[in-house]
């Protein structure tokens, strides 16, 4: 413990060239007593430490005592202190590791270079969870973490579904990775029971979240050498969010209708809904388009308003329908205007969400979805 304080005390006065007994004992943790001791000790062990008397004095290094990095760039060295999401590696319980390692690179840079840490820090903040929703922070991810590390086995419980008093289900993992997904942590898993079976593929992904326990075995396992965990991430998120899109609707939208048609739904079910759509005389786009239920298409396409109608199914019509005539009940007192089935004039193109400075974007729903379908085998 004593030595690596010493080595931290070392790298900091490389790093900042000069510092306070009451900036060290802040830093590291400990008090202005243990750092006069501490910087007496790395004198004896031959650190050349000189301690500047009086109110402004500190301690600083004297003699050259530095290692650099030669040949890195200030562009290559703001880039390395810029990877990595902060609030990642605190939840993975790497953030003294990661401090530490930062501190190195400062400390073994080049002098000319010793404000990177800082300028990269006050320009780019990198925020990994969604808009309106908590970060989740899972009790056992640095257990999982440190079993990805290791190449260990693992016993976990888990809740099949999102309810706290759900089933719980129990399975030996040979976990291969983790991935942090707007604000959520995923774990990729080789299933060991099911390897060799031909009706199953043995990789899962669990939704760590929902784990209630794990165990981490002395027992180690043989990585799979050709596993890619984010090529592997890509095909899993892409097959699971195709696979939510269970039902189909049928649209007729006008034009504002259909540009902003992607920004309330499924992007690539919008694009695929709009590259078969037909267009009548009237420039209103009738569209096939896949969602996950008819209760999730009543929410997304009602913000459409008067831009879309719903043909079918009858029921999803019908509930349109309803809440049509609830709105219109809500202003009795407003002068009557077409609707969107009037054979009335055809309104002139609106500005597009996504050309001008003046227009809202429209949020994404589909950002707040989450692939685990793992987690419910």
């Amino acid at each position: 413990m004593r030595a690596a304080r010493l080595i931290r005390m070392v790298l900091l006065l490389q790093a900042r060239r000069e510092m306070t007994a009451a900036e060290l004992a802040a830093e590291l943790e400990v008090s202005e007593r243990t750092v006069s001791r501490d910087v007496l000790a790395l004198s004896e062990a031959g650190v050349p430490v000189y301690a500047d008397r009086g109110r402004a004095g500190g301690y600083r290094l004297v003699g050259g005592y530095r290692t650099r990095l030669t040949g890195m760039g200030r562009s290559e060295a703001e880039a390395l202190f810029l990877s990595g999401v902060p609030s990642a590696l605190r939840d993975l319980g790497l953030a003294d590791a990661a401090s530490a390692a930062r501190l190195k690179v400062s400390a073994a840079l080049d002098p000319a270079l010793g404000d990177v840490h800082g300028s990269a820090a006050q320009r780019f903040h990198l925020d990994a969870p969604g808009w309106w929703q908590a970060p989740e922070t899972p009790a056992l991810l640095p257990a999982l973490a440190d079993a990805v590390w290791s190449d260990r086995r693992i016993l976990v419980r888990y809740r099949r579904g999102n309810a706290p008093g759900g089933r719980e289900a129990e399975r030996e993992l040979e976990p291969h990775g983790l991935v942090l997904k707007a604000g959520r942590w995923y774990l990729a898993a080789r299933v060991p029971a099911d390897a060799g079976r031909q009706d199953r593929s043995p990789w899962r992904v669990y939704r760590v979240g929902r784990f209630t326990e794990a165990v981490v075995h002395d027992a180690h396992f043989d990585r799979d050498g050709g596993f890619d965990l984010a090529g592997f991430w890509t095909e899993h998120a892409a097959a699971f969010a195709h696979s939510l899109l269970r039902s189909a609707v049928t649209l007729r939208l006008t034009g504002p209708g259909a540009r902003r048609l992607r920004y309330v739904t499924d992007r690539v079910a919008a694009d695929e809904a709009l590259a078969g759509g037909t267009v009548d005389g009237r420039g209103r786009t009738t569209v096939v388009l896949r969602v996950e239920s008819e209760e999730v298409g009543f929410e997304q396409l009602l913000t459409l308003g008067p831009e879309c109608e719903v043909l079918g199914p009858p029921s999803l019509r019908q509930r349109f329908a309803d809440a049509a005539r609830r709105t219109a009940a809500l202003y009795p007192d407003a002068a009557d205007g077409p609707g969107p089935g009037d054979a009335g004039p055809v309104p002139g193109p609106e500005p597009d969400p996504a050309a001008g400075t003046a227009a809202r974007p429209e949020p994404d729903p589909a950002a707040s979805r989450e692939p685990e379908a793992g987690a419910q085998r």
